[in-house]
């Protein structure tokens, strides 16, 4: 098989696994190819000796299989590398909560082996794609799990006008709006209070960031639905967040966000249920009386 392979490169401890996952893959006789900048990192801070059959930059490759050891930060970061390509990506979590990349060190053995054997599933998760004629929102306009328009080095809400199939649906006074995936409901979005949703449920969550109404709540539609959102700020502009990455907007720019044409195809072991991932990563149902 022939893998390609992502990491991250910030923090050694987080990487630190790498040169066991190397030796596993030569093992099974697989064909290495790794992310320049990750291979730069193993060699120059890890001090690592490695012969993969070749170094790849950006999104310039091809796989049977994509790797991205890391926390969730490194996986999104792989998932936008591999965009359209079609090829599924097995998360290895050195990181803390490892809810995309939900393999721990200590499986990847036997996870191994059962990719060679083929005993294992693909999931497909939607992704969100921003348009709006902002060419530096242009070059990266796809969310595997949310796309959030918060305010900008102001204390002051910002009023963002939504619509959705262009019927009205209300204006948020808030410090922001989250529009996230069944993926990244478990994300930004859950953290503000916004609900979790089941990876295949096929919806899209809005969930205003500190809105300033009691009567405001999430709503969750379908993802074939169209949204339109028009934002007012008294400095002018304000922040598109796509996937954590930042952008300054002006205010007078229009954003259509909908459902991308592909989807992401993320490799899970046998057997695995997302309520357990829920109840084991996140405490959710946890009764400390019990």
């Amino acid at each position: 098989m022939k893998f390609a392979i992502f990491g991250n490169t910030f923090q050694a401890k987080k990487s630190s696994h790498a040169e066991t996952l190397f030796h596993i893959l030569e093992e099974h006789g697989a064909e290495i190819y790794i992310c320049r900048e990750f291979y730069n990192f193993l060699i120059s801070d890890l001090k690592l000796k490695l012969y993969p059959a070749g170094l790849f930059d950006g999104n310039d490759f091809s796989a049977d299989m994509v790797i991205s050891i890391g926390g969730d930060g490194t996986f999104l970061k792989a998932a936008s590398r591999v965009g359209n390509k079609n090829i599924p990506i097995l998360g290895i979590n050195t990181g803390r909560l490892g809810f995309l990349a939900d393999i721990s060190p200590a499986e990847m053995e036997e996870t191994f082996n059962e990719i060679y054997a083929k005993h294992y599933s693909i999931e497909e998760r939607s992704v969100l794609q921003l348009i709006c004629e902002d060419k530096h929102l242009q070059s990266s306009p796809f969310a595997l799990n949310e796309i959030a328009i918060l305010k900008r080095d102001s204390s002051s809400m910002i009023s963002i006008r939504t619509a959705i199939n262009g019927a009205f649906l209300t204006t948020y006074q808030a410090d922001g709006l989250i529009i996230a995936t069944p993926t990244g409901s478990t994300a930004y979005s859950l953290s503000v209070g916004g609900p979790i949703i089941v990876p295949h449920s096929n919806t899209i969550a809005l969930t205003p960031v500190a809105p300033h109404s009691l009567n405001v709540r999430p709503i969750v539609i379908p993802d074939d639905w169209e949204l339109t959102l028009d934002v007012e700020s008294r400095s002018h502009n304000f922040l598109i967040a796509i996937d954590g990455s930042s952008e300054s907007c002006k205010d007078t720019t229009r954003l259509t966000i909908r459902k991308a044409p592909y989807s992401i195809k993320v490799v899970k072991r046998p057997h695995h249920v997302f309520f357990d991932t829920l109840r084991s990563k996140m405490m959710w149902g946890a009764d400390t009386r019990i």
